[in-house]
C-alpha cells in the first residue's frame, strides 16, 4: 500500500510538472516567472561544449529560451568526439542537430585539434582552450558565453576542462565586454528526476547563496528528442532513457561565472 501511494504521488508530480512546462510554452507567463531582466535578450551568444551531442543532452532548454528571445546563437564544439573513431560522423550529426535547435549551421564550429581529443583521462590545456575560445569570441562579436560548470554535469574531464578554459579566458581578458554563465550541475537523484526537478530548481535558484541563478524551462521538450535523434551514432537505448528522464531536458539553471 505504501509503495502504491509513492508511485501515485510520483505520477501526479510528473504530470503536474509536464503541465506547467506546457502551460509556460503556450503563454507569455514564463517571462514573468523566470524574469531575467533582459540579461539574455538579443545577445550574441556562444555555447562552448566538449563533444557533439552535449548541446542536445544538456543545453536544449537554454538554447530554446535564447532562440525565442532573439539571441544570435553560435556553438563552438572543441572536439569531434572521436574516442570511438567516429569523429567525422559525429561532426555531421551536430550540424543536423543544430538545425533542430534553430542554430544556423554556418554558426556551428567543430574542432579536431590534436591536443583536444575526446576521452576520459585526456586533459585539455586551459591556455589553449582560452586562446581558441577568445578567437571565436572576437571573430563572432560574442558578448555572452555559456558552458559547463566546474563539475560538468556528468563529471567528464573534458567538460570540466572546457569550464576552466572559459574561466581562464575571463581572467586573461582585460575588458569586461564578455560575460560567461555556467550550467549548474545537480545531484544524481535530481538529474534523473525528469520534469519533477523543475520545482526544486526554481526553489533552489530563488534562495541560491552563491550569486544570481536563472532557470529556463524547456518551451519545446520535443525539440530535445528531435535534436538528440540526429546523433544517430549515439542514439542507443540508454541515451534515449537519459533524454527522457534527465532533468536537463526540462530545465536549465545558469549561474554567472565571476
Amino acid at each position: 500500500m505504501e509503495w502504491l501511494v509513492i508511485i501515485v504521488t510520483l505520477v501526479v508530480l510528473w504530470m503536474a510538472s509536464l503541465f506547467k512546462i506546457l502551460h509556460e510554452s503556450l503563454s507569455a507567463s514564463q517571462v514573468e516567472v523566470l524574469n531575467d531582466g533582459g540579461v539574455f535578450s538579443k545577445r550574441n551568444v556562444l555555447l562552448v561544449i566538449a563533444h557533439p551531442d552535449d548541446e542536445s543532452m544538456f543545453f536544449t532548454p537554454t538554447l530554446n529560451y535564447l532562440s525565442s528571445r532573439g539571441c544570435n546563437l553560435h556553438i563552438l564544439c572543441l572536439s569531434t568526439g572521436n574516442a570511438d573513431g567516429m569523429g567525422n560522423v559525429r561532426k555531421e550529426e551536430l550540424y543536423l542537430a543544430s538545425i533542430m535547435l534553430k542554430v544556423p549551421q554556418k554558426q556551428v564550429k567543430v574542432l579536431d585539434h590534436p591536443d583536444l581529443q575526446d576521452g576520459f583521462g585526456k586533459s585539455w590545456n586551459y591556455k589553449l582552450l582560452s586562446k581558441i575560445i577568445k578567437e571565436e569570441v572576437v571573430n563572432c562579436t560574442i558578448d555572452l558565453v555559456i558552458t559547463f560548470d566546474n563539475y560538468g554535469v556528468s563529471g567528464h574531464c573534458n567538460h570540466q576542462d572546457v569550464h576552466q578554459g572559459v574561466r581562464k579566458l575571463l581572467q586573461d581578458t582585460s575588458h569586461k565586454e564578455v560575460e560567461a554563465w555556467e550550467l549548474v550541475s545537480t545531484s544524481i537523484l535530481r538529474k534523473y528526476s525528469g520534469s519533477v526537478d523543475i520545482w526544486l530548481s526554481l526553489l533552489s535558484a530563488k534562495f541560491h547563496l552563491s550569486g544570481v541563478v536563472h532557470c529556463f524551462l524547456n518551451e519545446h521538450p520535443g525539440r530535445s528528442l528531435a535534436a538528440m535523434a540526429q546523433h544517430k551514432s549515439q542514439w542507443v537505448w540508454f541515451r534515449k532513457l537519459f533524454v527522457s528522464f534527465s532533468s536537463y531536458t526540462y530545465i536549465n539553471c545558469l549561474r554567472k561565472i565571476n
